[in-house]
């Protein structure tokens, strides 16, 4: 929750942190047996899930109503205001909901957005006791943060097997909407795996038609057995309204995060040491792949975990312990939430041969595995090729020189640069410039160079 700013809104994606839920009634038969109600499942669900209520303080103006950030330093002692202990800072509120997960520790798993630059946070729990919580950990990347509380008396939800959770599963969300108390709706998982709201953070979240407004975040999203499937995170509207497009972030990657907010307070993210693109029919083709998907390595880093496993730019990785990785941002996923030092067994293809590699996550060091979209299609236009000449590049001795690349050219937009060397094309080794003309004139039209810039080794796209 962004205090002062009203709505949090990316690309028309609203992240919930200060209000909730309007009640949809849904008939259908619980493992109690009964079709009639939800009562007997909610009985032991709802007083798992809390309300919280957050307060900030916001700066003051200052004399002239001016931000002292903003005044220059120069100038700055014109505008300070006398001391005056007794004045108080005005504050800012918000609202979210939260849900325990461990009783006995007092552990309460709710949205980082929610607690984000908060002062003070306060928990109501469903029989009135309002208890103050302190902040063991938060991470924005998955928008997860976690509390704590001291009281006895807790009851916890239970954390569902997530490969259990299927399209058209019946569920219910619990929060406090608008800050008006507990309220419950149903409805059923929409999609499973989505992704897109933010880029730049982890995302692999559950769909839902459950009736989801602001303030409703951090709250639960169950299943029929009562157990927690996910945290209830934004909904999709151009109005702040519930338009049956609502969000939670899966059970499982709530638990890898609470794991390592736990341990050290914060993500402590390793690094394989890749850049990836997820895996086109045209890639695949381009490459000579046996895989149907996966995630493409296009750039190994030296010195990274990757380089050490021995991984190669045009793998494909398909596969880590065992969880099958469909696209790059599979990969990501699993990826950043890793411990330092853990060893994992890659599934790789190589052209049509499946082998395993084993890595040891690395330390953030700059490292970083990356998600890199190729762009769909361009020409070899603006790049002057030549032969690689006696000490004309530092690492590659065969295969050809860029010699020029007109900026602003497609060779240029497709991320060619003079100095580099191409020294395959299609997984296949070049040594000359006649050997690249016949390659890059055969089929198919999209083309995998093999890319060396200095001691790194790239994988770019031409079409």
């Amino acid at each position: 929750m962004k205090f002062g700013r009203g709505l949090f809104m990316i690309c028309g994606y609203l992240w919930l942190g200060m209000w909730g839920l309007a009640p949809v009634a849904l008939s259908h038969e619980t493992d109690n047996g009964s079709n009639n109600s939800l009562a007997p499942m909610l009985e032991n669900v709802t007083a798992a899930v809390v309300s919280i209520r957050v307060s900030q303080s916001i700066p003051t103006g200052g004399q002239f109503g001016l931000e002292q950030s903003r005044v220059p330093d120069a100038l700055r002692r014109y505008f300070r205001d006398p001391p005056s202990p007794s004045e108080r800072r005005p504050r800012a509120t918000g609202a979210g909901s939260g849900v325990i997960v461990d009783s006995q520790s007092g552990y309460v798993v709710t949205n980082h957005h929610v607690i984000e630059q908060a002062d003070s946070i306060d928990i109501q729990l469903q029989d009135g006791r309002v208890l103050e919580a302190s902040l063991v950990g938060s991470d924005e990347s998955t928008d997860i943060a976690l509390l704590q509380i001291a009281s006895e008396g807790l009851t916890e939800l239970q954390f569902a097997d997530n490969d259990s959770v299927q399209v058209g599963d019946f569920v219910v969300a619990i929060g406090n909407p608008f800050g008006i108390g507990q309220t419950v709706t149903s409805g059923i998982v929409s999609a499973l795996g989505r992704r897109g709201l933010n880029r730049d953070h982890y995302e692999d979240f559950i769909q839902t038609d459950a009736a989801i407004n602001r303030g409703n975040s951090g709250g639960a999203l169950v299943n029929m057995r009562g157990e927690l499937i996910g945290i209830n995170t934004a909904i999709i509207s151009g109005n702040g309204g519930s338009n049956g497009i609502g969000f939670a972030v899966p059970v499982d990657m709530v638990e890898k995060v609470v794991e390592h907010l736990e341990r050290d307070g914060e993500v402590r993210r390793g690094m394989l040491g890749v850049t990836i693109s997820s895996l086109t029919p045209e890639l695949k083709e381009a490459i000579g792949a046996g895989a149907e998907q996966g995630a493409v390595v296009t750039q190994v880093l030296p010195g990274s975990a990757a380089e050490q496993a021995g991984l190669r730019v045009s793998d494909v990785i398909t596969g880590i312990d065992g969880h099958q990785i469909e696209s790059a941002a599979d990969l990501r996923n699993i990826i950043g939430l890793l411990r330092r030092d853990q060893q994992i067994t890659l599934s790789v293809f190589r052209g049509e041969a499946l082998m395993e590699l084993s890595a040891r996550i690395g330390d953030d060091n700059g490292v970083a595995t990356a998600a890199v979209d190729f762009p769909q299609a361009f020409n070899y236009r603006g790049a002057i090729i030549a032969e690689i000449g006696p000490g004309e590049h530092a690492s590659a001795t065969e295969g050809v020189l860029i010699d020029e690349v007109r900026q602003g050219s497609a060779a240029w937009t497709a991320g060619l640069r003079q100095g580099d060397a191409v020294t395959a094309v299609n997984r296949q080794s070049i040594s000359d410039l006649n050997q690249f003309r016949a390659a890059t004139e055969a089929e198919p039209r999209l083309k995998a160079l093999t890319v060396v810039r200095g001691d790194q080794t790239l994988l770019l796209l031409i079409s």
